[in-house]
């Protein structure tokens, strides 16, 4: 059997009695149609299974709807999570995201953006500093609206989003220090993206501030097992931290396994650990992790309410910037709380 053919919109003229030009204002919004006119119009496109062409609709009004969503680590909690939000609120504002997955440096990104280009994908919003700068150039070269979370690209044109990570690692150390923990540690990932940087930066620069050392290690990805590698690092030194910043979560999750079942260490009582991005797991009363919570929903809306707002005639020259605060979620792996 042969696949069955778009129904078009002058069948269902012909079948509801009216103009082409009568169905095409029933399923545009705000356009003038009479009830009886519209009911015709409504029943012959149920009964033929007809349905608007929005992508041919978007062209002739050039514009095709549809946002490309840059992502590394996609399985990953926190991402999973902005991924879910970001794509609810695109369908709610009319939009339709398609994914684009960076994890991969074969070539496939290119091509899968550039077929995106093809499909004249009107914007995108890029999730993670990992992407390379020239898929961020590329969308702007082919004329897309760009929206760039937690990055520090230099170029003008897009809406960047990113957090206070500096301010954040501040309140841990401060958090640090009034629970009496006076040996400080950073464990972070090798990605060496932006917003981990600043994290640590941030965290450094405050402990030093109050004439205390940190001692930092760097290991593998931003994940479980790169925590597990990055305890067994700290805690086999001859003076072992009683105070740990992990980058993310995730690392803190290993990190504290490590901890707790190779070296029989107990939390906070003996180590005090902090994370980041307040991920589901963090919640768990195995981990009961003090982390500071990523406004997810607000940089989301914030990203979505920029693209459907009309570009202004500056677009491409201006330089616009959002700032968000994460806020401090107090759990119990940090004594005092």
């Amino acid at each position: 059997m042969g696949s069955k053919a778009y129904v078009r919109a002058q069948e269902v003229a012909e079948r509801a009695g009216v103009s082409r030009s009568a169905v095409s204002r029933t399923f545009t919004p705000g356009a003038s149609v009479s009830a009886e006119t519209r009911r015709r119009v409504m029943e012959a496109a149920e009964v033929l299974g007809y349905h608007v062409n929005e992508l041919a609709r978007g062209l002739m009004r050039r514009e095709s709807g549809i946002v490309c969503l840059i992502v590394s680590d996609v399985a990953t909690p926190h991402r999973s999570v902005l991924l879910r939000e970001l794509t609810l609120q695109l369908q709610n504002a009319g939009k339709v995201a398609m994914l684009i997955n960076t994890d991969l440096t074969n070539g496939s990104v290119d091509r899968a953006l550039r077929q995106a280009i093809r499909y004249r994908a009107d914007a995108s919003i890029i999730l993670s500093g990992l992407p390379d700068k020239s898929i961020a150039q590329l969308c702007l070269r082919s004329g897309q609206r760009l929206v760039l979370i937690n990055r520090d690209d230099d170029q003008p044109g897009p809406l960047k989003i990113n957090l206070d990570d500096c301010e954040a690692a501040g309140r841990a150390v401060t958090a640090f220090v009034r629970a009496g923990c006076r040996k400080l540690a950073f464990a972070n990932s090798e990605a060496g993206t932006p917003s981990l940087m600043a994290r640590e930066h941030g965290f450094v620069a405050a402990a030093r501030a109050l004439g205390l050392d940190v001692m930092v290690e760097r290991h593998g990805w931003t994940g479980y097992a790169a925590g597990q590698v990055l305890a067994q690092r700290m805690l086999t030194r001859a003076e072992r931290p009683d105070a740990v910043f992990c980058a993310t979560d995730l690392l803190a999750c290993g990190f504290m396994d490590t901890a707790r079942h190779q070296f029989f260490i107990s939390i906070p009582e003996q180590l005090c650990v902090a994370g980041f991005d307040d991920i589901e797991q963090a919640s768990w009363l195995s981990y009961d992790l003090t982390t500071f919570a990523q406004p997810v929903k607000e940089v989301a809306k914030a990203a979505v309410e920029w693209l459907s707002e009309p570009p202004t005639d500056s677009a491409g020259s201006e330089n616009l910037s959002l700032r968000f605060k994460a806020e401090l979620a107090w759990r119990g792996s940090i004594r005092g709380g």
